[in-house]
């Protein structure tokens, strides 16, 4: 549905409504030595209503797209808002004011078929076939997901908005001695398979650095646990400044007795750590993660988080920002027309600093550089341990053998006072989903951190 309709609609609620109506489109391909071992194509639409009365949030969806099913759908909305209003016995908050206006149609290359895929990886994988005949395994995984969003709400905001992702991965396995080594890489960002799907001689520079690591992973040895001085590259920096600081600096988990809703005003991290959850653009350039407008139809700003070491904010929605007299962020997104908005991140990122790499290398006597990481997890405490799938060891200020698969583990606002040295790269990526109740796609990234953390021994 349009936006007219949605608003045809809207007008015959009496309440603060939200309407929005939405299509999720998914493809998955995969190549295993090959030979295609997935290909998987979704596509999802379909209405959501969620209605504010008396302190009651009320919400309903359908998979049907069209005006009688959309009136049926306020109607149980409302329904659902007295009912929850009437068993939460919550005061009623007046949300706040502030409409927005936004379309933004898609304006990339497009996307390539099956076949022009299938393709792509075909001739990619025996590129890497060739050049490194010694691996055991190559799998190859493209993976797209968009999401197409029309928002409308009865404060007289209104958007209509494409969100394109397309995640490449890598994976070569390495045998040495009857042992395997495996190592993934990520590739991807904002837009569809023909943007980011080039030709396969690009990839070229990137899949070389993988075939050195993962035989000089084969090769490496296991860490040596315990409180260690690392570096840690800017993909391990990203998912701790999303799961261990970014997860519990949301305002709905603030609510619910995360540490973050201690800490404003309170030093948390050395002066040189600075982080933000960017809406849409940082310096100038858009981020993975364009988000201009929320699911509740509020504009999206920029969430200081850490400004200079000292704790600055919350991201929030409409109803948390007034019960924390904090502006609106427009962090509330939903990732299927089912869902509900929650508070969520978009682009969450550590700010680069002066340092050169090679110097912050040559700063550590003994400890390790973490390259790559695995899924790793945190809680409201901002507790957190990763795994770590690809680094190195460094002795005497410089780079040393590999290690193998390995953890980290500490208290996220402890351990970024400990930082004492950024480096002045900078890198964003956008792979996988966060999988805060439903899942959602999100950026985050930063520089290297030197810092101290608690390294997992064999």
């Amino acid at each position: 549905m349009d936006k007219t309709s949605l608003k045809e609609t809207l007008r015959k609620s009496k309440h603060y409504c939200e309407l929005r109506s939405q299509q999720n489109r998914a493809h998955v391909l995969a190549l295993l030595n090959g030979d295609l071992v997935q290909n998987q194509e979704t596509s999802e639409a379909g209405l959501s209503c969620r209605v504010y009365n008396n302190g009651g949030w009320g919400f309903a969806s359908t998979s049907l797209r069209h005006q009688e099913a959309a009136t049926n759908l306020l109607t149980k909305a409302e329904e659902n808002a007295n009912f929850m209003a009437t068993i939460e016995g919550q005061k009623s908050l007046e949300l706040p004011n502030g409409t927005f206006q936004y379309d933004r149609p898609y304006k990339g290359k497009g996307e390539l078929s099956t076949k022009e895929q299938v393709e792509f990886l075909a001739e990619l994988n025996n590129l890497i076939q060739k050049k490194f005949s010694d691996l055991k395994s190559v799998q190859l995984i493209v993976a797209f997901h968009e999401l197409e969003k029309t928002i409308v709400n009865s404060l007289g905001s209104a958007a209509h908005h494409i969100l394109p992702r397309t995640s490449f991965y890598t994976s070569f396995s390495y045998e040495k001695e009857g042992e395997v080594s495996t190592l993934m890489d990520f590739h991807g960002d904002f837009g569809r398979t023909a943007d980011i799907l080039t030709k396969p001689e690009d990839f070229l520079e990137a899949l070389e650095t993988q075939y050195k690591q993962v035989k000089d992973k084969a090769n490496g040895i296991h860490a040596s646990g315990g409180i260690k001085d690392c570096i840690i590259s800017p993909e391990v920096t990203g998912v701790l400044a999303h799961e261990a600081i970014g997860h519990p600096s949301e305002a709905d988990l603030v609510k619910a007795g995360s540490v973050a809703g201690n800490y404003i005003g309170k030093k948390v991290a050395s002066d040189l750590v600075t982080m933000v959850d960017y809406a849409h653009s940082y310096n100038g350039k858009e981020l993975p993660v364009p988000v201009y407008i929320d699911d509740e139809g509020t504009e999206a700003i920029d969430a200081p988080l850490i400004e200079d070491g000292v704790f600055k904010g919350f991201m929030n929605n409409r109803e948390l920002a007034r019960h924390f007299d904090h502006k609106p962020t427009g962090n509330a997104r939903a990732y299927d027309y089912s869902d509900e908005p929650l508070i969520r991140m978009r682009n969450t990122i550590i700010h680069p600093g002066k340092s050169k790499i090679e110097d912050m290398i040559s700063a550590i006597d003994d400890g390790y550089y973490f390259i790559q990481r695995s899924n790793g997890q945190a809680d409201l405490t901002s507790e957190f341990m990763f795994g770590v799938t690809m680094g190195y060891e460094i002795k005497k200020g410089k780079l040393g053998r590999a290690i193998k698969d390995t953890t980290i583990s500490g208290v996220a606002f402890e351990m970024l006072k400990t930082v004492d040295m950024v480096s002045d790269e900078f890198h964003v990526g956008t792979t996988g989903f966060c999988g805060k109740k439903q899942r959602m796609i999100v950026s985050h990234g930063g520089p290297s951190l030197k810092c101290k953390v608690h390294v997992g021994g064999r």
